[in-house]
């Protein structure tokens, strides 16, 4: 279906040279459209780990009843948990009815869900939340959806750079925990729904104006069969990078989904006194946005760069040094780190590296898959999600057994070192069998 190109020199002029070269090739307003489909999707999907506290609060208030560390920990983990498995169904219907048809039904639902909170806000209760945490799965599953059809307007040799742009909606995760926390803070936690509702509606109007699915000539849909997955579900390099991308995308997803709220059981006073002095915010909640907004960041713009690491020296040696640096880090969080501000400086490194993680996870998969990227997409992707409700309901485990984050901080350095022994399994099979007509540095 698609191939993600890689720079195998890590040239940049190269990608400059793409950039360009897009003027001249395939449908731009697609490109756009589906940019602003897989960006504010990513913002919404994410959108319940910023106001958690604020909905808590909310339901103390009106219901007389809040949520307690393994309620909360269940509330941000479903939408990833979700979003992991409908990135399979939906890419699968991708190649059935179109990946237009496919984004305008997932939109659709998951637009329904924000009015709806925003309707019942006062009144709603854990239950009607778990079942909007589900719906705003399908906004995490734009990926199998924004990215195909970006994709398949655009010959093999720009794939990268398009996919790469395609991509970027990664930042949407940031502009939660930027706005939500501060606009909570004005209006109240559900005006952030009816905003995000209001904004979704008109990306909709947008993406039903300007996204086309490319015609025949250009791209030929091949509809997978149960069977196609089955097969690849056989080789056991899916597994592997499965495991792989659980571990970075799955960390990368579960900090940000958590990290207000670890911000602000681990560090209350600290940001509550930088918010006073450098800031002028009182409000605990918004620096802990601001915070989280910072750490993020880090991971979602330096996965580009993690690929282009991975294009010059190898995707398993990169996997090496970012996954080790993590591992690193989580140990030394859990052990020693007290203080706020290196507990920052550590929160945004970890970020960072599994952020590159991710791009050089996808600097390998296209080299070993490049025929099946629209089933591997699904299924690696879906495992990123499953890693990802993991690493929420770990933390939310460990804070609720034992009043801190440090066990499950632990817990997930060990999941790390079982990655980087399993690169050590992989690496010389890898390089000498497929990684030697790959194209591409292993």
């Amino acid at each position: 279906m698609f191939y993600v190109g890689t720079v195998s020199d890590g040239n940049w002029e190269y990608c400059l040279m793409n950039l360009k070269a897009l003027k001249h090739e395939g449908h731009w307003p697609t490109l756009l459209a589906a940019f602003l489909y897989f960006d504010f999707s990513f913002m919404v999907w994410t959108m319940l780990g910023p106001l958690a506290p604020e909905i808590n609060e909310s339901m103390k208030a009106h219901l007389g009843t809040g949520m307690d560390a393994n309620q909360i920990a269940t509330l941000l983990a479903l939408p990833i948990l979700s979003g992991a498995l409908l990135r399979i169904v939906l890419g699968f219907f991708v190649d059935r009815i179109g990946a237009k048809k496919t984004a305008l039904i997932a939109q659709s639902i998951v637009i329904t869900a924000l009015f709806y909170t925003w309707f019942k806000a006062e009144t709603i209760t854990y239950h009607e939340l778990l079942v909007v945490a589900l719906a705003l799965g399908l906004a995490g599953a734009s990926f199998a959806v924004a990215l195909p059809q970006a994709g398949q307007w655009y010959p093999p040799h720009l794939q990268g750079v398009v996919l790469g742009l395609a991509g970027a909606g990664n930042i949407g995760v940031v502009i939660d925990f930027l706005f939500a926390p501060k606009i909570a803070e004005l209006w109240g936690w559900p005006a952030v729904f009816l905003i995000g509702g209001l904004l979704s509606l008109v990306v909709f109007i947008a993406y039903t104006l300007m996204a086309k699915d490319a015609p025949p000539e250009v791209y030929q849909p091949r509809p997978k069969k149960v069977r196609d997955y089955l097969e690849l579900l056989k080789d056991r390099d899916t597994w592997w990078f499965s495991a792989f991308y659980a571990v970075s995308f799955g960390g990368f997803v579960g900090f940000a989904s958590y990290m207000k709220v670890y911000l602000m059981n681990t560090y209350p006073d600290e940001m509550a006194a930088f918010g006073t002095a450098w800031i002028n915010e009182e409000n605990v909640k918004v620096v802990a946005g601001y915070f989280g907004a910072l750490c993020i960041f880090a991971g979602a713009v330096l996965r580009p760069v993690g690929g282009a690491i991975a294009d010059r020296m190898g995707g398993v040696r990169s996997l090496y040094i970012f996954f080790g640096a993590v591992l690193a880090l989580a140990v030394f969080n859990a052990a020693f780190v007290h203080d706020f501000y290196l507990a920052i400086a550590v929160l945004f490194l970890t970020m960072a590296n599994l952020g590159m993680a991710n791009g050089a996870v996808f600097q390998l998969v296209p080299q070993r898959f490049g025929k099946d990227m629209g089933i591997m997409t699904g299924i690696v992707g879906a495992a990123g999600g499953l890693g990802g409700t993991a690493l929420v309901k770990t933390l939310g485990w460990s804070q609720a057994t034992f009043g801190d984050y440090a066990a499950g901080f632990f817990i997930f350095a060990g999941v790390v070192a079982v990655a980087i022994i399993g690169i050590s399994l992989v690496k010389t099979r890898w390089r000498t069998t497929w990684g030697v007509h790959a194209g591409g540095k292993i």
